[in-house]
């Protein structure tokens, strides 16, 4: 019998209800701050109190909204590969939107660039474990206005797998990046967007007109609040997660209301302050708590959920990055999330590189090993093989039941760890996990090849871009 994924729980049954109606309070009796008129018409329309800047959203109101939300959200890539969130299989998915570029040789970092975006795309096109991916880098040589277009324009030429859309912030954005994915399929089918509300409970203009533009096209749509505790939110663990909730569902009922079925996946981006400095902090092991939480509340509401697996506050392949990502991302994985974020991910976001994006592919492997478990049946239990070895030669190694279990991928064989003697490791050059991670990096770089999109395709995409420009 294998483990069950969803075996591992941080909150109670009676725990998750707490925070469901604390939310509930959050949103009936403070309220959101919310000033664009066309939303504030609809929500008044539906029940919900104007008064100043606010606007206080009912219970069942929000009730409503989740009744409508499907519980599977299903993103296309231009090959035709699919990923479908919420029918009970793990994916994963890098960083989005690191300024800095990481290299491991010279342990200095530079701006990223174009290049970043369409090198870091084909490399996670290349990765086993990375399932969809979402633009990496924002280009440093790239005007402000102009970036997040830029990102999704130069990904989209670098891999065929599903991409989830840059992080947009208005209306217009919206109906640009539309425009660049229909250039692939429709956008309904081909493309997610995030969209960040701001901390706590404010929802500006440009904001809710992208969650309604989003809406109107029917486009699956990620609620992404980014709140910290102790900053902008509580710091208590149960009222930042309270408050990220209601501002998530805050998006979900105005997405609902415009459309009512729009495919909406929960994602949790609470972070925590650091006291001693007042700086976010992506690493410690209360964000693999918080991300383990937020599946189950997700869940609650049968909704597919993104978390962050992979983060660090670590500027460098070290320690502590490797054991901040392995355990922030076991936590949620072992609840049931549905998605994982932060592939190639360090130094709270700020910064990438691609020998992590590859470090990343071997943890993540090593997380899909340890949720398939193990099996304890008949065969496995190998008590003949045992009597049968005891009569002979004493060893396993020539038996067949080990040579299946070897195929079968009973003990993973790590691609990057080093696992040979002292003396083999020192007459070789003493090369760690960092240093073969980026040798593999330059390999793949150079010998992957992405099926390019047609001529007209890479024009069109192009005029986009030059007209937004």
């Amino acid at each position: 019998m294998t483990y069950p994924q969803s075996q591992f729980r941080v909150l109670t049954d009676v725990e998750i209800a707490a925070i469901h109606e604390a939310t509930l309070r959050i949103l009936q009796e403070t309220g959101v701050v919310l000033t664009h008129p066309g939303a504030r018409a609809q929500l008044a329309e539906a029940g919900a109190i104007i008064y100043g800047d606010r606007v206080r959203i009912p219970s069942d109101l929000v009730e409503w909204a989740l009744a409508q939300c499907p519980p599977q959200v299903t993103l296309r890539g231009r090959s035709g590969q699919t990923v479908t969130l919420g029918n009970g299989a793990l994916s994963w998915h890098n960083l989005g939107g690191a300024r800095e570029v990481y290299d491991p040789r010279t342990g200095q970092r530079r701006p990223a660039t174009i290049r970043d975006v369409q090198d870091s795309a084909r490399l996670l096109d290349a990765l086993e474990s990375v399932t969809t991916i979402t633009p990496f880098f924002t280009p440093q040589d790239v005007p402000g206005p102009a970036m997040s277009l830029a990102m999704y324009r130069h990904t989209l030429s670098h891999t065929t797998k599903p991409v989830h859309g840059p992080g947009i912030q208005t209306p217009e954005e919206v109906r640009a990046i539309a425009r660049m994915a229909s250039v692939i399929g429709p956008p309904e089918e081909v493309l997610t967007l995030g969209i960040s509300p701001v901390s706590p409970l404010f929802f500006p203009d440009d904001v809710v007109g992208a969650i309604i533009e989003t809406a109107r096209l029917g486009i699956p749509l990620g609620p992404l609040p980014c709140p910290i505790a102790g900053a902008t939110a509580p710091l208590s663990l149960a009222g930042a997660l309270a408050q990220q909730n209601a501002e998530v569902l805050t998006a979900a009922v105005l997405a609902q209301l415009i459309r009512p079925g729009l495919p909406i996946f929960y994602c949790g981006r609470l972070a925590m302050m650091e006291p001693r400095s007042g700086t976010a902090v992506w690493g410690g092991v209360e964000l693999g708590l918080v991300s383990a939480a937020t599946v189950q509340i997700a869940h609650r509401y049968s909704l597919p959920v993104n978390v962050y697996g992979f983060s660090t506050n670590s500027h460098t392949l070290d320690i502590q990055s490797g054991f901040e990502r392995a355990l922030n991302a076991v936590l949620p994985a072992l609840a049931g999330a549905d998605e994982l974020s932060g592939i190639g991910e360090m130094e709270a976001g700020v910064m990438g590189s691609y020998a992590q994006m590859v470090c990343d592919d071997e943890i993540a492997r090593s997380i899909r090993r340890l949720l398939r478990g193990f099996a304890v049946d008949e065969d496995a239990l190998a008590v003949e093989v045992i009597a049968a070895v005891m009569e002979g030669p004493r060893n396993f190694l020539g038996q067949r039941h080990t040579a299946r279990y070897l195929r079968a991928g009973e003990i993973l064989l790590s691609r990057l760890a080093e696992r040979r003697s002292w003396g083999e490791w020192d007459q070789s050059g003493r090369e760690g996990m960092a240093e073969r991670a980026q040798a593999e990096a330059e390999r793949l770089l150079a010998e992957h090849e992405v099926p390019p999109l047609s001529s007209e395709q890479e024009r069109e995409l192009d005029d986009i871009l030059r007209y937004w420009g």
